[in-house]
């Protein structure tokens, strides 16, 4: 069993950033590849970002490339998700999620474990 747990959200102006972290708890952190995930009010889970059990490699929804990073550090059982020049658009609750599958995380909107979320708000 894996839990997760989001902070870092808050309410931001266009063109801000914020730092998310997901810290991890249970089994083995090194293990799980981990996501991020959104949902905006009315609209379905969409994936943001995941990152391999080494951190070797990362990939973004076209949406966020260039503007976030995901990053790891197994050390802290942590990941992050740093966002820059968030825009209105970014507004959604973000949902950390560790799966035993990189391709899985990528691929679909399944994962093994979920974060409870945390609100993200980018004012106009």
């Amino acid at each position: 069993q894996v839990q997760l747990v989001e902070s870092g959200g808050g309410l931001v102006q266009t063109g801000g950033s914020l730092r998310l972290s997901c810290v991890a708890s249970g089994r083995a952190f090194s293990s799980y590849a981990m996501g991020w995930f959104r949902q905006a009010p009315g609209k379905e889970r969409d994936f943001v970002a995941a990152i391999t059990k080494s951190g070797g490699v990362t990939y973004y929804a076209d949406s966020v490339k260039g503007r976030f990073t995901i990053s790891r550090d197994n050390a802290k059982n942590t990941a992050y998700l740093q966002m820059n020049s968030l825009q209105p658009g970014d507004t959604a609750v973000y949902y950390c999620a560790a799966s035993r599958s990189y391709n899985a995380l990528v691929t679909t909107t399944s994962s093994d474990y979920w974060g409870q979320g945390t609100q993200v708000t980018v004012s106009s």
